[in-house]
């Protein structure tokens, strides 16, 4: 047998506020979405223009609650030739959520508190 990574979930609960959150903060776009004939749960597939792999985000009609997202031990990451400026602009957003210098990474949180890792090309 032979797996690829295809995509990884979030769901969550204004999916208008997340749809912008990653395109002006990753710029990431949406690829695809379903949106069954009940209305019940959108699915947004978002991605990044070069990579196959996408963040598909899950929004349910019923939920009114934010997620509980217990410890928030998880999280998405993102590489960029533009370290710096990616720095700057996410400084302006207001979105940085933890900083990890000895290292040389930080971490943005979306709409829905979920961590993402910001990581100068190269550093794996």
């Amino acid at each position: 047998m032979d797996f690829k990574f295809a995509h990884n979930n979030i769901n969550v609960l204004d999916l208008d506020k997340s749809l912008r959150f990653y395109k002006e903060a990753l710029g990431l776009v949406e690829v695809k979405r379903h949106v069954p004939e009940d209305g019940s749960f959108i699915l947004v597939y978002l991605g990044d223009g070069r990579t196959p792999h996408m963040l598909e985000l899950t929004w349910l009609r019923d939920r009114t609650e934010p997620y509980n997202l217990g410890e928030n031990e998880f999280h998405i990451a993102f590489e960029t030739e533009n370290f710096d400026e990616a720095y700057k602009k996410h400084k302006e957003m207001g979105c940085i959520c933890y900083e990890n210098q000895d290292m040389g990474i930080y971490f943005i949180n979306d709409p829905d508190n979920y961590w993402v890792e910001i990581l100068p090309a190269g550093h794996m």
